[in-house]
């Protein structure tokens, strides 16, 4: 597996031309009357073309921004990617944002994740931020990722993301 950033002229639909986002989901962390509790919640997350034009919009923003996009590639086919934004969130200025990080299916177990988000991590501890900020995914299988990777719940929401994404967890890493 090749690590390295993604260029902007690289940010086509032909660059997913072999990453499938499709995740088949079951069960879910929710949070009711302050507890967190595994619930059921079946549904499938994949991406339309539209999905796919809009992310490829914000991945150039980040580029053109300062932020970070990184691809973990398999035969030069894109297998994951993660992306963090430059700009400093909350109110002390403490977080770093990772908008983005996703393995494709097919490729999905193999530790591409983990080097993707420690890559990240990295970054974002290199660039002076005191934590990196997740809104993720609530599904079982993702939080459980985020846990073992040493993440928790923010101490801080960050309002845009909870509005955006109303059922994902936020989460940070201590850096």
């Amino acid at each position: 597996m090749e690590y390295r950033k993604i260029k902007q002229e690289e940010l086509t639909r032909e660059l997913f031309a072999h990453f499938c986002r499709r995740q088949e989901v079951t069960d879910c962390w929710r949070k009711t009357d302050g507890v967190w509790c595994v619930q059921e919640a079946p549904f499938v997350d994949d991406w339309s073309e539209e999905d796919y034009a809009y992310l490829l919009t914000c991945l150039r923003h980040t580029i053109e921004t300062g932020g970070l996009v990184l691809g973990a590639f398999e035969n030069e086919q894109l297998k994951g990617f993660a992306a963090v934004e430059a700009g400093r969130e909350g109110s002390a200025g403490q977080y770093l944002d990772l908008s983005s990080i996703h393995v494709s299916q097919d490729r999905r177990g193999c530790g591409i994740g983990k080097a993707l988000f420690e890559q990240a991590a990295d970054w974002a501890r290199a660039g002076g931020a005191e934590k990196l900020y997740i809104s993720a995914h609530s599904a079982v299988e993702t939080q459980a990722f985020y846990r073992a990777m040493g993440c928790r719940e923010a101490q801080e929401y960050l309002t845009k993301h909870v509005q955006q994404e109303p059922f994902d967890c936020q989460m940070e890493l201590v850096l």
